[in-house]
């Protein structure tokens, strides 16, 4: 008695899992957490996510739903047990489903090709029958090529009679598409929750000339690197001489155990990937109150030109001439208004210039801006020329940092889910047979097919092929 309830149980349970209306209810249900998990802003701070909740349900109501959220876990959704409870009960019903239903249909597409009787071609719903004024033999070898030339696998049976019988199939293995999508979200789900429990996803606001060995989760909490990275420099470069950024640019520098293994330019679409970690360009600005070097470029008239680096206020000279200059400004970006005022529009590099007071022989001489998108401003009477080239150490480079050990399952259920639709939504197991009889010189053609998707393209397909071996068997019969 108690075998027998325990396996009763465990049909049950097996009977539940097996069921289509369940994979529906947890795709639903899933989809549904996952729009709310998508507008909550992960592992955030509360104030950042109570702001955009007072955005949708207004102030009064924000901080009750925030409670409520964080009290369902919809703060780290993806990591909730509820979440992942729904994974594992919607992979099992998957998992289960095939296990299920694939034996059957596994048999059924090795099943081998019958020949089948004549009544039985008569009855299918896809079929063509025509009569051709031409020997069986010829009109036999014109009905092979033609099937052989659709991509039939022919095989042939000689009737009593000497009736000639041709059956064959084709796409048998397309009706395990929906089982190539079954194991194609499976792999998806795993590499999910891989990412989820073995990754990472952070951020690192990382100043010119600095360097870190952590990241930051959006709590702010630290998150080890495992190696150290430097930003050299960050550049952002513009289309001609408008303000509209074309790419912004960082380069990266890897360190481990004090020596240098990789270096690299990053931009928007092409991050950096070093142990399974990749940096990508998120963002920049510039540092508050931060100081750092003017590199300037000096041209002397009709001599090498020099590049020198300047802390603020600090004096350089044009060599072999009397000309000082000191630094005594800086705007980043620079313009003048209707009225001819100079003011600073941006607090982004867009336009930089600096300020340089420039003396002769210890005298004052005079006092000019100096653009860096503008080298002309530079130029200095005797034909000497200055020209200013970046303010380093004060803008930062800012870095999406992703670890996502389990990307390569998504892709590549990504890949074979791809095949399996299409499989199941262009393809189809087409069975056909073909039977001829003779009869006063001429033969009677009759076709006859099945096909588990497309009826209406697989009768195309025979009515094209009929016509085919009318004409062309008309013509051999002819000879």
């Amino acid at each position: 008695m108690e075998d027998k309830k325990e396996i009763s149980y465990v049909d049950k349970v097996w009977k539940f899992f097996s069921t289509v209306k369940l994979s529906i209810i947890l795709f639903i249900i899933i989809s549904l957490t996952s729009i709310i998990g998508t507008v909550i802003r992960q592992q955030a701070e509360p104030e950042d996510n109570i702001k955009l909740l007072t955005e949708i349900f207004g102030g009064g109501l924000a901080p009750t739903i925030y409670e409520i959220f964080f009290w369902l876990g919809f703060m780290d959704m993806y990591r909730s047990w509820w979440f992942v409870t729904l994974l594992v009960l919607f992979s099992a019903n998957i998992i289960i489903c095939s296990i299920e239903r694939l034996p059957k249909v596994w048999r059924f597409v090795n099943e081998p090709m019958k020949p089948v009787k004549e009544d039985t071609i008569n009855n299918l719903q896809i079929k063509n029958e025509f009569e051709v004024k031409a020997r069986l033999s010829t009109t036999k070898e014109v009905v092979l090529n033609t099937l052989k030339s659709a991509r039939f696998n022919v095989a042939e049976l000689k009737e009593d009679g000497g009736a000639v019988q041709f059956y064959s199939q084709k796409g048998r293995y397309t009706r395990l598409g929906v089982y190539i999508i079954h194991l194609s979200v499976i792999l998806m789900l795993m590499g999910a929750m891989i990412g989820i429990f073995f990754g990472f996803k952070g951020f690192l606001n990382l100043p010119e000339g600095e360097a870190s060995s952590v990241a930051y989760s959006r709590g702010g909490k630290e998150i080890p690197l495992g190696f150290t990275i430097k930003a050299n420099w960050f550049d952002t470069e513009y289309y001609g001489m408008s303000d509209m950024p074309k790419e912004y640019l960082s380069e990266l520098v890897i360190f481990e155990g004090g020596r240098e293994v990789l270096r690299e330019v990053i931009e928007v679409n092409a991050p950096l990937t070093y142990r399974g970690i990749t940096f990508y360009q998120s963002s920049y600005g510039m540092i508050p109150d931060a100081t750092g070097e003017f590199i300037l470029r000096v041209v002397p008239n009709g001599r090498k030109e020099n590049i020198i680096r300047l802390l603020p206020d600090e004096v350089f000279e044009i060599p072999g001439t009397a000309i000082k200059g000191r630094i005594v400004d800086f705007s980043p970006a620079l313009a003048r208004d209707p009225l001819g005022k100079l003011y600073t529009y941006a607090d982004k590099m867009v336009n930089p210039a600096v300020n340089i007071e420039f003396t002769h022989g210890g005298e004052p001489k005079f006092t000019g801006w100096i653009l860096e998108r503008y080298p002309t401003t530079g130029l200095l009477h005797g034909g000497h020329r200055v020209e200013f080239i970046d303010y380093w150490g004060v803008e930062y480079t800012g870095l999406q940092v992703k670890r996502d050990p389990g990307v390569w399952l998504v892709y590549l259920g990504s890949i074979t889910i791809t095949i399996g639709f299409l499989m199941v939504l262009f393809m189809s197991h087409k069975k056909l047979w073909v039977r001829l009889t003779e009869d006063k010189g001429q033969t009677k053609v009759r076709f006859g097919g099945i096909a588990n998707k497309n009826k209406l393209s697989f009768q195309s397909d025979i009515d094209k092929m009929a016509a085919r071996i009318l004409t062309l068997a008309a013509i051999k019969g002819g000879k």
